[in-house]
């Protein structure tokens, strides 16, 4: 297995999910319990017929693997070793950060919404089946990462992870890329952020205390919905979004900030007052320390991908998102608005006049009173 880091490669026996703990405490199970698509074991190891394929922009041929794990039948983990792994921002983009690192490409989460998916045409598959199916390892990007970050022109600017795909899929279980990443982060001073689907970020709990240390750190969960059809529909593959909650806790209870993204808000799907209403009131107990709302939007292939899953799924709202949509990727501006709105009074209580979002933990408020009748 040559060209392969020798901890991502290596058998070792795994303890039971339920006794795995992340910190000393002990808040860590109750979440990692419950998050059913993290480990498996090495033992169904298999190099693949396509040993050797080189994709566009990687030099060298890629290593292809599968698991004989019920998380990942029928998906292929292409092997590569980048040469760069820091990526700039664009500057006409309209997000607060201008790096990132991305050690997946393609996701097995399998959201029928997301975003990223076009980006898996530029690797010559598809932005259906393919982005879920046909998984990109770098699996030299911590290394690549502490070169990059240690050099003596690196200005420590905020880099920004999970902008693209997870870190943190199902996969990450296995090559333990986002460790060295931390450690990298930490030991350079550079400040950074995650978003993630997966309460498997709080193995990493302790390396992320000390980039906050360092440097400065933020996190956000990503929730779209509790409700459990629409979850199991639109993410078929993500841990329950009621662990993402608790691991919304533990990281706040941590000192780490942590916040909620609502995203995307879809329209007849999740949108409800009261599907909203309970993730703004479980966050808010959970000491989030923001909450957004993001409505929908259907750049490129994903606007065809999605409206054949409404057509499957739920064909009485096509005629509404046909309407919604028929001037191209984005609902109208009211409606953008509207939802955006939805979680705007509740950060402006949560976070603290003046409070610098990446370096401030906030109180968790103290727990809500459920109501008996």
């Amino acid at each position: 297995m040559k060209g392969v880091r020798a901890r991502a490669i290596r058998a070792r026996p795994r303890k039971p999910l339920s006794r795995l703990s992340v910190s000393r405490e002990g808040t860590a199970p109750t979440v990692l319990g419950v998050c059913e698509h993290v480990f498996v074991r090495w033992d169904g190891l298999k190099v693949g017929e396509d040993e050797g394929k080189v994709l566009p922009g990687y030099r060298d041929p890629a290593t292809v693997r599968t698991f004989d794990a019920p998380e990942a039948m029928d998906i292929r983990f292409y092997e590569v070793r980048a040469k760069s792994v820091l990526n700039r921002v664009p500057k006409q983009s309209q997000v607060p950060f201008r790096w990132t690192i991305n050690p997946y490409r393609g996701c097995s989460h399998a959201c029928t919404y997301c975003f990223a998916r076009p980006t898996h045409t530029y690797l010559d598959f598809g932005a259906g089946r393919d982005f879920e199916r046909e998984i990109v390892v770098k699996v030299n990007t911590p290394e690549v990462a502490r070169a990059e970050l240690s050099k003596p022109r690196w200005g420590r600017e905020h880099v920004a992870m999970g902008t693209n795909t997870d870190p943190y899929q199902w996969v990450e279980g296995r090559y333990e890329l986002m460790p060295g990443i931390w450690e990298a982060m930490r030991d350079t001073g550079t400040p950074a952020s995650i978003l993630t689907k997966s309460p498997l970020l709080l193995r990493d709990l302790e390396l992320m205390k000390q980039v906050g240390e360092r440097g400065g750190i933020s996190a956000n969960l990503s929730i779209p919905t509790l409700e459990e059809r629409a979850w199991r529909e639109t993410e078929p593959h993500t841990p329950n979004p009621r662990a993402r909650l608790e691991a919304v806790r533990t990281l706040n209870d941590a000192g780490i900030p942590c916040g909620v993204l609502i995203a995307p808000i879809m329209p007849g799907i999740n949108d409800a007052p009261g599907q909203v209403e309970e993730i703004l009131e479980r966050a808010e107990e959970a000491g989030a320390t923001d909450v957004g709302c993001i409505t929908l939007h259907l750049r490129g292939e994903v606007r065809g991908l999605f409206f054949d899953w409404l057509r499957d799924k739920r064909p009485h709202l096509v005629p509404k998102y046909e309407a919604l949509y028929r001037r191209g990727a984005y609902a109208p501006r009211e409606r953008r608005q509207r939802d955006s709105r939805r979680a705007r009074g509740r950060t402006e209580r949560l976070m603290p006049p003046d409070a610098d979002p990446v370096l401030t933990p906030r109180p968790r408020p103290a727990p809500r009173q459920e109501q008996l009748f």
